[in-house]
């Protein structure tokens, strides 16, 4: 997959192209099967795949502070690139980007830059250009004008929408596997392991702490099972991806303030992780965070969510 920045440095393998474009925060099951379906477009037309998003995503322009992203920047583009597509278009999102109107964006971003035969979009495509004004049926006024196709899908979801916004709800209620149920995938948090209170290794769980400013949106406060995966390792290597504890919030039992990740690598107390990048992902909540009112009660606690990570994912294969 070809990233680029820059549209008039838009290589000429690129064009003509089928293309989409949207926010795509998390890359849930809904936004795959939009990708899917132009991947198989541009294999049918014999041309590219481009997707366009955008970087910072546009609520963090207009309403900062109000919304977190399931999968900030390189996580989205990490994610994008395991779908097949051949280039992905990532415009800076300004107040005066996001001042065109409709058909500016439109022209300029697909007919000028991507020579584009087709735009793919969910059925929910709405509130692009000035005013928020652009939607499907512009977008279909706008190809008849310009000379490319507009391939509109419907709603995808069994019991639920897909959608960013439910994926959110779970997360913030520590409902990682109903997340991952739409996300088509377990919960990814990634960052740098730094030094913590060092409170888990005086009790014998020594556990990797998530630099504050890890990619991912954080869950409920919690105990959760999970997989922790060191990012720089080989796919071969036995000691990349393996099961973990994770827990978030601030230590209640010790007074803590502060909100933090960590995870403790089941039986495992030899591993040297400071400064290295991971990625945890979360499988299934085990218990909310709790004080408890001795450290034999914590213990007692620890081990038992120990036991029943290893449990829940004994029978679990790593995404």
């Amino acid at each position: 997959m070809h990233r680029w920045t820059d549209p008039s440095q838009t290589p000429a393998g690129l064009r003509p192209c089928v293309a989409t474009f949207g926010n795509f925060d998390g890359v849930h099951l809904g936004h795959r099967g939009v990708l899917a379906r132009l991947v198989e477009e541009g294999t049918r037309r014999g041309v590219a795949s481009v997707v366009v998003t955008f970087d910072p995503h546009p609520a963090s322009i207009f309403h900062p502070d109000t919304l977190e992203l399931i999968a900030p920047g390189r996580l989205r583009d990490d994610l994008l690139e395991t779908v097949g597509i051949d280039g992905l278009l990532v415009l800076d999102f300004t107040r005066e980007f996001a001042d065109q109107t409709a058909e500016e964006f439109v022209v300029r971003t697909f007919v000028e830059t991507l020579d584009v035969q087709a735009i793919v979009v969910g059925q929910d495509a709405r509130g692009f250009g000035r005013g928020y004004t652009g939607d499907v049926g512009t977008l279909r006024e706008l190809g008849a004008a310009h000379g490319f196709d507009v391939v509109v899908l419907d709603d995808l979801g069994d019991t639920e929408r897909w959608s960013s916004s439910a994926v959110r709800r779970h997360l913030d209620a520590g409902e990682v596997a109903a997340a991952a149920a739409i996300l088509g995938r377990p919960h990814k948090m990634t960052g740098t392991v730094v030094h913590g209170a060092h409170r888990g290794r005086e009790l014998g769980y020594p556990t990797a702490n998530l630099a504050d400013d890890a990619l991912g949106l954080v869950p409920a406060d919690g105990v959760y099972a999970g997989w922790l995966t060191r990012t720089t390792r080989p796919p071969q290597d036995p000691e990349r991806t393996m099961p973990a504890a994770i827990s978030v919030g601030s230590n209640p039992t010790f007074d803590g303030t502060v909100r933090t990740v960590e995870a403790y690598v089941l039986d495992r107390t030899d591993l040297d992780l400071y400064g290295e990048e991971v990625t945890l992902e979360f499988v299934e909540h085990i218990r909310p965070t709790l004080r408890f009112d001795s450290i034999e009660q914590l213990l007692e606690a620890m081990a038992g969510d120990i036991e029943t990570c290893r449990q829940v994912l004994a029978s679990i294969v790593p995404s």
